[in-house]
C-alpha cells in the first residue's frame, strides 16, 4: 500500500507544498555593518508522507567536506521519488564559513551553544534559530563534520549506539568505525537528544580541505540511511560494511617538542610498543621515538609536523578484534576510492 499523501509544511514562515523544492533564507543575526545575513535552507517536500530528515554541515565554519556532500546529494535524481521531507543546510555557521574559521565572530563555538537563546550572544541566537526552524521540524538528523584544523579523521560515525533507532541508522550508513559516546554539553547532538531526534554525526577528513573518499562515503551513507528510513526506494545493492565499535579511544601525545616525522597513516593497525614516528630537534642533536601505548587502529592524526610537548599526535581506537577492524577499514577505503566507481557522472568529477 502506498504511503498517504503528504501535507504542506511551514519552514521559517514559508509554506512548502507536497512535491515542491524551495530554498528558504532564515534571517540571521546582523553584524557591525548591519548587513543582512541569512541562513539558507533547502527543503524538498515529497508527495508522500515519510520521515523528515535534516542534513547539516559547517556548524564549524572551516569544516567544508559536508558542504560538498550536501551539494552532490541535492543533485541526485533519486530525490525525485522522495517520501517524506529532506531539509538540507549546507552551511550552518555562515559567519565562520565566510572567514574560513571554526568559530563565530565572537570566538564562540557554535557546537557548544545549543539549544541557544534568542536573547543571548550571536552564537546563542544562531543556535536557537536552527533549533526552532530546522531541528524541531525534523524526525531524524545527520550532522557532517571533519577534524579540526591541522588534523584529519578516518571516516567514522559518532552516535548513541544504546538507542535502537540510532544504532540501526548508524549500521545503514556503512562507515567502518562507529564511536559510541556521550553527548557534549551545548552540542547539536545534545539538543537533538533533548528533542528525542536520532542523530548521526559523520566525521571525515580535515578542515579547509576536500577529501574525495570522505565525500563519496558521505553521499552514499546518507542515501543508505534514507533507504533504511524508506524515504527512497530500496535497490539490490551489495550490503554495507558493518560498523565496528571500539571499546575505548585515546590520544597519543608528544613526549617532547620538536619536528615530527613518519607518523602512522589513518586506518593502520598498530601494536603496543610499535614505533609510530620520531620527534627531532632542528639541529640533529635529539631524536625521540613515539611509541604506541596500546594496540588498535589509527582513527585520527595530526597533519602538522611541528609539535609541542603534550600535543595530540594520533587518535587510537581500541577494538576487541583489531584484525577485523583493519579489514573493514581496508574494504571501506577500496570501495570509496576515487577510481572505484566507473559509473561516475561526467558532471561530478572527483575532487583531488
Amino acid at each position: 500500500t502506498a504511503p498517504p499523501r503528504n501535507k504542506g509544511i511551514v519552514v521559517g514562515g514559508v509554506p512548502v507544498t507536497p512535491g515542491q523544492r524551495r530554498i528558504i533564507d532564515l534571517p540571521a543575526p546582523a553584524l557591525t555593518t548591519r548587513e543582512d545575513f541569512h541562513l539558507p535552507v533547502v527543503v524538498i517536500h515529497g508527495r508522500r508522507q515519510g520521515p523528515r530528515l535534516c542534513i547539516s554541515s559547517a556548524i564549524h565554519g572551516d569544516e567544508i567536506n559536508g558542504v560538498e556532500i550536501i551539494r552532490r546529494l541535492l543533485t541526485r535524481p533519486a530525490l525525485n521519488r522522495l517520501r517524506g521531507t529532506l531539509i538540507a543546510v549546507p552551511v550552518v555557521n555562515i559567519y565562520g564559513f565566510l572567514n574560513r574559521s571554526r568559530y563565530l565572530p565572537d570566538r564562540r563555538d557554535l557546537n557548544r551553544s545549543f539549544p541557544g537563546s534568542d536573547k543571548g550572544s550571536i552564537a546563542a541566537r544562531l543556535a536557537r534559530l536552527y533549533v526552532d526552524e530546522v531541528l524541531a521540524a525534523s524526525t531524524h538528523a545527520i550532522d557532517l563534520h571533519t577534524a579540526a584544523i591541522h588534523r584529519e579523521n578516518l571516516p567514522h560515525i559518532r552516535a548513541n549506539m544504546d538507542h535502537p533507532e540510532t544504532a540501526r541508522l548508524a549500521a545503514a550508513f556503512g562507515a567502518p568505525v562507529t564511536i559510541n559516546g556521550d553527548t557534549l554539553a551545548g552540542s547539536l547532538r545534545e539538543a537533538a537528544a533533548e528533542l528525542r531526534i536520532p542523530l548521526l554525526l559523520y566525521e571525515a577528513g580535515e578542515a579547509l580541505r576536500f577529501n574525495e573518499t570522505a565525500i563519496r562515503a558521505g553521499v552514499r551513507g546518507i542515501l543508505s540511511v534514507m533507504r533504511a528510513l524508506e524515504m527512497l526506494p530500496s535497490r539490490g545493492t551489495r550490503p554495507g560494511i558493518a560498523p565496528l565499535v571500539p571499546h575505548s579511544t585515546q590520544w597519543i601525545r608528544a613526549p617532547e617538542g620538536g619536528v615530527l616525522r613518519h607518523l602512522a597513516p589513518l586506518g593502520k593497525r598498530i601494536e603496543q610498543d610499535d614505533v609510530l614516528g620520531f620527534i627531532s630537534d632542528p639541529f640533529g642533536e635529539m631524536e625521540v621515538p613515539v611509541l604506541a601505548p596500546a594496540s588498535g587502529i589509527v582513527i585520527g592524526r595530526t597533519t602538522i609536523p611541528l609539535v609541542n610537548e603534550g600535543d595530540a599526535l594520533l587518535h587510537l581506537g581500541r577494538f576487541d578484534r583489531p584484525s577485523e577492524a583493519e579489514r573493514a577499514v581496508e574494504a571501506f577505503q577500496a570501495a570509496h576510492a576515487p577510481d572505484s566507481d566507473p559509473a561516475r557522472l561526467p558532471t561530478d568529477p572527483p575532487v583531488l
